[in-house]
């Protein structure tokens, strides 16, 4: 996975649990959180702990899924010629 994979993968959720990026990239969660940290720091991507709560994505998260990222950047344009 490569920043520009977890970019994408988070911006096209809008929120998205380390678990989902996990399966869907096939690597290990504690691999998730140092790269998110780059597009944290730069104020495009938060890290929200859901503690089971509903983000609107699903009926509420399984237990033991707490740490999701949102995207807060802008959204990809597709641009049409």
């Amino acid at each position: 996975m490569t920043l520009t994979e977890l970019k994408e993968y988070v911006q096209a959720r809008r929120i998205v649990s380390e678990r989902e990026i996990s399966l869907h990239f096939r690597i290990e969660e504690s691999a998730i959180e140092p790269m998110a940290r780059r597009w944290v720091e730069k104020g495009l991507m938060a890290i929200v702990d859901m503690d089971g709560t509903k983000c609107g994505g699903c009926t509420a998260c399984a237990d033991g899924i707490k740490r999701h990222y949102e995207w807060l950047g802008p959204q990809s344009v597709t641009f049409k010629k």
